[in-house]
């Protein structure tokens, strides 16, 4: 056998290796249980999580222990990162994926900022590009990472009634993402139909727009309105967090939400 044949079997021999270690370190996380410590927090943290249905915790504590292990917290503008501001996010992204297959398989990556942060985006028309500073509470990008204010992280997460989410929010962008495209239209559920996606959620983005616009009451957030992407994620916060309000109100938006996540938060507590 030649050495170049050696040395690639020895090369795949140890890449499966190391994918079967992988593999197998995942297993371990997702069947593994936070500490009572930890659990503690979380219920602090999250209130939103003591109405989980007991079926749930369980699979909940798995996914959070392989979020804490995959996603590496950075504290920005001199932010010491605690164990409460890791275990708020985890809990929060998790809840979206507690029971489904989907998982947050290119993020790796989580910038916290004590509040409001600064973000320069350039925007595209035609051949203009013109750079605009804003002031954020939170960003997703494409492949990662997510951008967060602890403030307003912090704060959305205690108050789980007010529809606004910033965690909920910028990891529905993440979700969204996994289907190639952040365009509000995710990788779909077992047994969910595209056109009727597209038809509830552009019907209700049309009626939200509408809404906004003549200044009357809507159940989205008004930056729902902006893009079907932000309304996406937007319904994503609502779902969550008034999902009795959103059933009444939108109720297609409200089953398509309940068959993707696999959730019926209506029906909790």
């Amino acid at each position: 056998m030649s050495i170049l044949l050696s040395l690639l079997l020895l090369g795949a021999v140890a890449l499966g290796a190391h994918h079967w270690s992988k593999r197998r370190l995942r297993k371990k996380l997702l069947v593994s249980e936070l500490s009572a410590h930890q659990r503690a927090i979380v219920k602090a943290s999250v209130p939103l999580i003591r109405k989980l249905p007991a079926s749930l915790r369980r699979a909940l504590e798995g996914k959070i222990a392989l979020f804490l292990h995959q996603i590496e917290f950075i504290g920005c503008n001199g932010l010491d990162v605690t164990e409460e501001m890791r275990l708020s996010i985890a809990a929060q992204a998790c809840l979206l994926v507690v029971n489904t297959s989907n998982w947050y398989v290119n993020l790796r990556t989580v910038l916290i900022y004590p509040g409001a942060f600064k973000s320069r985006r350039a925007e595209h028309n035609g051949y203009v590009v013109t750079e605009r500073e804003t002031v954020r509470t939170g960003e997703s990008w494409a492949r990662g990472p997510v951008i967060l204010s602890w403030a307003d992280a912090r704060q959305g997460a205690l108050d789980e009634t007010d529809g606004h989410n910033v965690v909920f929010h910028e990891f529905a962008h993440q979700l969204d993402d996994l289907s190639g495209h952040t365009d509000g239209i995710p990788v779909l559920g077992k047994g969910q139909d595209f056109a009727e996606w597209e038809r509830v959620f552009v019907t209700a983005f049309k009626t939200h727009c509408r809404k906004v616009e003549a200044g009357h009451w809507s159940v989205f957030d008004p930056y729902g309105a902006t893009r079907p992407e932000e309304f996406f994620a937007v319904a994503v916060e609502t779902f969550f967090e008034r999902p009795a309000e959103l059933q009444r109100e939108e109720a297609g938006v409200y089953q398509q939400l309940a068959s993707l996540f696999q959730l019926d938060p209506s029906n909790w507590g």
